[in-house]
């Protein structure tokens, strides 16, 4: 019963999503945790966007010449007890120079369920556990 119990605490604790993941646009990031937020920045390129380094979409001018390795791109997720989902972040997407809202829906053994939204658009993506 012991045993039981916590398993499923385990399996419902926020600090799951700490880890490194592989994106579908061949970022890989490394999601952190600080004052009870999440963050993610980016730990490794993998030929992202032909050999893009910089930050040249970026919608800041000043900001195009900052490096992508090592840039926090996903801020202040919040786990939500009540529906078991991280919430209210947002996520930076350097190949369109655009900022989305970001929530976590569902964390499973080898892959996190995203989900990016802008305006009354979205899209559910999985991101995969390095």
């Amino acid at each position: 019963m012991l045993f039981l119990i916590s398993a499923v605490s385990f399996a419902q604790s926020p600090d799951l999503i700490i880890g490194k993941y592989h994106l579908p646009n061949n970022l890989d990031i490394e999601i952190l945790k600080k004052n009870n937020k999440y963050f993610g920045k980016i730990i490794a390129l993998n030929g992202f966007e032909n050999g893009q380094t910089k930050d040249v979409k970026n919608p800041e001018k000043s900001n195009r010449s900052d490096k992508l390795l090592g840039k926090v791109i996903i801020k202040n997720l919040e786990y939500d007890f009540k529906e078991k989902e991280w919430i209210n972040g947002s996520m930076y997407g350097a190949e369109k120079g655009m900022f989305f809202d970001l929530e976590i829906k569902e964390n499973k053994k080898d892959i996190i369920v995203i989900e990016a939204s802008k305006y009354i658009f979205w899209k559910t993506m999985e991101w995969e556990k390095l």
